[in-house]
């Protein structure tokens, strides 16, 4: 079921809506994620909006530099960014969320150990 939510960073200067399923949320595995304890909810464009604090983010790339892991530059909190799966896209973390505590959620996982086999066999999001 399509919700619209709102979320934003620890320190409150990035704000952002976003309007998805939460049935598609996944997490990933790889490197980054785990650290990060990342949960993806990956949109078209057309389906966010930064409301507030563009301004504050900055922008970590690495291996590929596809993705564009964007973070507040004030509290390192990262609530969203391009993912190298789908450049054309935006990737909410979840874990951003107002009211993340209460939404009812049950992951699916990926693989992102092992990106290039788990893109060709199963992508929960797509």
């Amino acid at each position: 079921m399509m919700r619209t939510l709102e979320g934003g960073c620890h320190c409150g200067r990035v704000r952002f809506r976003v309007t998805g399923d939460l049935d598609r949320v996944t997490y990933c595995n790889c490197s980054l994620c785990s650290k990060k304890g990342y949960l993806h909810l990956i949109v078209p464009p057309s389906q966010f909006e930064c409301l507030s604090g563009r301004d504050a983010l900055s922008t970590y790339r690495f291996g590929t530099m596809a993705a564009q892991h964007t973070f507040c530059s004030v509290c390192g909190v990262q609530p969203f960014y391009v993912p190298r799966s789908d450049p054309d896209k935006i990737d909410v973390n979840v874990r951003c969320l107002d009211d993340f505590e209460s939404l009812a959620i049950a992951p699916k996982q990926f693989d992102g150990r092992n990106w290039e086999d788990a893109m060709q066999r199963s992508v929960p999001w797509r």
